[in-house]
């Protein structure tokens, strides 16, 4: 189809320039569309730089900026995450999801590719579709170049002066032993020592190098740290090392020895997580997104907050080795026994004796585990319904809102505070009564709290800074009653009944679909609330499936993992991948809907 034109409420990267797909007719326009709070958005970013550089001269990048919760939306906001996340592309702002709807996009992130022609040719959702663009890339250059239809040289993009600083969108922060303060310096690629006070920078592990290498304090690099742990004495006195940082982007866990400032890589291999097992030797397992660490000893290891499959890891640092703690990789809220659990983006930890606190950020929700009695864990929840609801409101713990929280703290009176990222607050949740309240406001995305010496202090990103909250503590908390907010994504229509549904998935150039070892595809539909779907529930292998929507549900959530194994075609040994996408897509149901429905997994509509 012919691509639609791009919509929305202003660029950034361009110096001010609006783009338009007519001025950008004989390139390659690649449009990613994205979110700032998305995990999976995030990957893609990371996928895209390698595709970015390789066809710099026919290919123009343009991210779509599509919100899903309000903060996001907000210009500050996205401009602060083109900073934060390195974004080195043109970027439209699209907070009403104007430019979403018109590509008839269902999940982020989600990447179109428009020929030099100004046609639709290829749609993708999800992530790990680095090599799959890498060959329609090269097909589209290869019949354009041809045609004489591509033009090469001169991009949009301009980019925008840094301003360099003493911290660079940190992330959280932890005390050391010493009385010192440990900072994740996050985009300064460094992990950042300041007095008790927190204001005197003493020194820095890392170069300022994005990377992995190992080595002293000068040398060591970092690739987006964000959270940080302190051993045991016992534990650090046996492996040589104090703390243990989450590396993020570089999707590892690495050790610093605070008496000699090195550097060393602890767990992960440097490659993201995909499918499959996920234990085993820590220097041998693929992590994914490690976003936070926290020592807990009723676990015997450091719990790691892996936000990049929606689980808890367990390291252990004397055996060296990893394990799932909790959570199926599936995105959701469930509580019950751990393994079971579903959680969304787990991005904050804080330990209370024998409760583990977590911030799960896509939920919007404040969670906990304990042990069960019979040598296992227990999740539950204590703020937070689903992927769909949040805001800000105080009061009773079951009718509270928060919005993408990234942190948790327990303060010395038992309570717990929550970095309520996107609204720019410090909460506070009482275990006793089950009530919720507010610290502070107008902070500028916190993502980190600590207590310090019994003191609070917020790790406020997206201002550069750690603070402490000694004022508004003192002040007391207070009650905020916002209206409940949902996400912003405008439902699909269908009708009740039989639904014809499918999902569509080509194998990218040079490859098919693999039945070598059993199906190639497998598909699992479930619905929130469950009677949305009268029939078709549950997993199968096929990608086309006749489904009911119930009678007398006027709204909800489809819930559709999509998974497809794909191997190079003719190959004595064949390079295969697996490809996966969850879907959450909000329904209404009325009785002019449509009876189709089909998400693309990735090919052409």
């Amino acid at each position: 189809m012919r691509a639609p034109e791009l919509a929305g409420d202003g660029w950034l990267n361009t110096g001010g320039a609006r783009l338009d797909l007519a001025g950008l007719r004989g390139k390659i326009v690649l449009l990613d569309f994205w979110t700032s709070g998305c995990i999976n958005c995030l990957h893609v970013l990371e996928e895209l730089r390698p595709l970015e550089a390789e066809f710099a001269d026919v290919l123009v990048t343009i991210g779509v900026h599509s919100p899903k919760f309000l903060h996001e939306g907000e210009a500050g906001a996205i401009e602060a995450a083109v900073a934060r996340y390195g974004v080195h592309h043109p970027v439209l702002n699209d907070p009403d999801l104007t430019t979403w709807q018109q590509y008839a996009v269902k999940a982020w992130p989600t990447l179109v590719i428009v020929d030099p022609a100004g046609y639709v040719v290829h749609t993708a959702a999800g992530e790990g579709h680095a090599e799959a663009l890498r060959r329609v890339l090269g097909e589209l250059v290869t019949e354009h170049d041809a045609k004489g239809t591509l033009r090469r040289g001169g991009n949009p993009y301009v980019p925008v002066e840094e301003q360099p600083g003493e911290l660079r969108f940190p992330s959280k922060a932890v005390q050391a032993p010493t009385g010192r303060i440990l900072v994740a310096d996050t985009v300064n690629q460094t992990v950042a020592e300041f007095t008790s006070d927190g204001e005197t920078l003493v020194r820095r592990f890392g170069s300022g190098q994005r990377g992995s290498a190992d080595g002293g304090y000068d040398v060591a690099s970092f690739a987006d740290p964000t959270g940080l742990t302190v051993l045991p004495d016992s534990v650090a006195e046996q492996v040589g090392y104090h703390v243990v940082v989450a590396d993020s982007a570089g999707h590892l866990l690495r050790g610093i020895d605070l008496r000699n400032g090195r550097v060393s890589t602890v767990a992960g291999t440097g490659t993201q997580w995909r499918d499959g097992e996920s234990g085993g030797k820590a220097l041998d397992t693929d992590l994914s997104s490690p976003w936070d660490v926290a020592w807990w000893e009723p676990a015997g290891g450091v719990v790691v907050a892996m936000a990049g499959n929606h689980t808890l890891g367990l390291f252990d640092p004397v055996e060296g080795t990893i394990t799932r703690l909790a959570g199926t990789t599936v995105e959701g809220l469930r509580d019950g026994p751990a393994g079971e659990a579903f959680f969304a983006q787990t991005s904050g930890l804080a330990v209370d004796g024998a409760k583990l606190w977590l911030a799960d950020s896509e939920t919007s929700a404040l969670r906990w585990l304990a042990a069960d009695g019979a040598g296992g864990f227990t999740v539950h929840t204590a703020v937070g319904t689903d992927l769909f609801s949040f805001g800000h409101r105080d009061g009773a713990a079951v009718q509270a809102l928060l919005q993408h929280p990234l942190g948790v703290a327990v303060l010395p009176d038992g309570a717990i505070a929550v970095a309520d990222t996107y609204n720019g607050a410090v909460r506070r949740y009482d275990p006793v009564t089950r009530e919720v309240a507010t610290l502070a406001e107008g902070l500028a995305e916190p993502s980190g709290l600590l207590i310090a010496d019994g003191a609070l202090m917020v790790v406020e990103s997206a201002a550069h800074r750690l603070r402490p909250l000694t004022g508004e503590v003192a002040a007391g908390p207070r009650q905020v009653r916002g209206e409940a907010q949902a996400v912003r994504r405008p439902p699909t229509v269908l009708a009740p009944g039989e639904l014809d549904f499918s999902v569509l998935f080509v194998p990218p150039p040079g490859e098919k679909l693999d039945d070598r070892f059993g199906p190639s595809t497998r598909l699992e539909i479930s619905a929130s609330p469950p009677e949305l779907l009268a029939e078709g529930a549950g997993t199968g292998t096929g990608f086309n499936r006749r489904i009911r929507l119930a009678e007398g549900q006027p709204e909800g959530v489809l819930q559709v993992v999509a998974q497809a194994a794909s191997c190079a075609d003719g190959a004595e040994h064949p390079a295969c991948r697996v490809t996966r996408q969850d879907w959450g897509v909000p329904v209404r149901v009325r009785s002019d809907g449509e009876a189709v429905l089909q998400l693309i997994l990735a090919g052409e509509r």
